[in-house]
């Protein structure tokens, strides 16, 4: 039997919590957040809090919530789908130039990353999409079709320009040495544009219908559609076509960035070697403690037995490659990062630019006020939140980035 390392809190008026925290930092407005949740009257058996845990909108991120005859739209949240895929390749560390900024070049003209408003078109979306994403997207588009058939306020969703793209904020594209220094190409994204506005839709909606059934909750945010209704059925097709779109935009953007490494390494290579991709903010239907359940992982990956899954670190800090270990209280999960311990305004009204520039020292990566958000110091230390969770996963690749891009 695995042996268990989570702290339980009895909520009064509802399920218990299970966190598996010990030795980092957890706020208390997150664990008032996780409190709100389990309040819910559908919960199954108990909350699960990943060791990353911090506030979210709605739900908590870092959290597993698993229920029965209902789902949580917000609990998935807006970036549905988002997660992580890693590609160990056939290079080493001596195969690199001694200059990455030609990589991290090659990787910011390859992958549309980032946003811009105005008359021209959004840096971080396709204007034209190459053939190859186009193609890609014709796998979806006919289930988005039906979607966008019963709620017509979808259609114009970037989809097919947002394919292949990274996006803003704490997502990524970086290349990795691991423990033997070996080179690894990894990055984090999810469904962009049409899964935000997916995302945003049914959250709505389902506001709208605890208001016109008279259903009050601890948490507005906490708006949710019973199983059996129109609206569970309609918003479970459109989380699981964002989730794949989100696998997808990660194998497209995977493709490109590897074409790009190539034209930087005159050393032929492949990258079919322990590819790795998985969602951390997904709801999906599982068995556990013998039972049927939707479980919906808000900053979670799933971590069944001998499931291999990525947990990064900030920029400047490590990542990894992680093995599930099967533990059935945590509901075969894990953390899906370092997570937060300053908001992004703090950080940058506490973190200095130079600090970022020494903590992203020996990282060919962005050194400007522009992602002070982003630095090393303002999430947990990673190395605590892998102690905290040493019964959930256990470690198998240790990367450390050595070029970063960020959105």
């Amino acid at each position: 039997m695995t042996e268990t390392n989570y702290e339980f809190t009895q909520v009064e008026g509802g399920a218990p919590i299970k966190s598996w925290t010990r030795g980092v930092p957890v706020d208390d407005k997150a664990k008032a957040q996780l409190a709100k949740a389990a309040q819910m009257p559908f919960i199954f058996k108990h909350v699960a809090a990943m060791p990353d845990v911090h506030v979210g909108i709605g739900a908590t991120v870092g959290s597993v919530i698993p229920t029965k005859g209902a789902v949580i739209p917000a609990a998935v949240g807006v970036d549905i789908g988002c997660g992580m895929m890693a590609a160990r390749t056939s290079l080493v560390a001596s195969d690199l130039p001694d200059n990455l900024a030609g990589i991290r070049s090659a990787f910011e003209s390859a992958v549309p990353h980032g946003r811009s408003s105005g008359r021209r078109r959004d840096k971080g979306s396709w204007g034209d999409p190459p053939q190859g994403v186009v193609d890609a997207w014709a796998a979806l588009a006919v289930r988005f079709g039906n979607i966008v058939a019963k709620y017509p306020k979808l259609k114009n969703s970037n989809t097919v320009v947002h394919l292949g793209t990274l996006g803003t904020g704490n997502h990524f594209l970086e290349l990795c040495l691991d423990q033997d220094q070996r080179v690894w190409v990894m990055l984090h994204s999810g469904s962009r544009g049409v899964g935000n506005a997916i995302g945003r839709f049914f959250i709505e909606l389902a506001k709208q219908d605890m208001r016109k059934w008279h259903i009050n909750l601890p948490d507005e945010d906490l708006a949710y559609f019973p199983e059996g209704t129109e609206h569970f059925d309609d918003y479970v097709e459109a989380v699981e076509w964002a989730q794949d779109f989100a696998a997808l935009n990660r194998r497209v953007m995977m493709t490109h960035a590897l074409d790009a490494l190539r034209t930087q390494i005159a050393k032929p290579f492949d990258a079919t070697c322990e590819a790795v991709n998985c969602h951390h903010n997904y709801v999906t239907r599982e068995n556990h403690f013998g039972e049927n359940v939707l479980v919906t992982r808000k900053g979670a990956v799933r971590a069944a037995k001998g499931t291999f899954g990525i947990i990064p670190g900030s920029m400047g800090a490590k990542s990894f490659i992680v093995r599930g270990l099967g533990n059935a209280e945590s509901f075969e999960s894990c953390s899906h990062g370092a997570g937060r311990v300053m908001s992004r305004t703090q950080a940058k009204k506490l973190v200095s630019l130079d600090e970022h520039i020494a903590d992203t020292a020996g990282v060919e990566c962005r050194k400007d006020e522009g992602v002070i958000d982003e630095t090393p110091k303002a999430y947990k230390p990673i190395e605590a939140v892998m102690s905290a969770q040493s019964d959930l996963v256990e470690i198998v690749h240790t990367l450390k980035q050595v070029v970063c891009v960020k959105g």
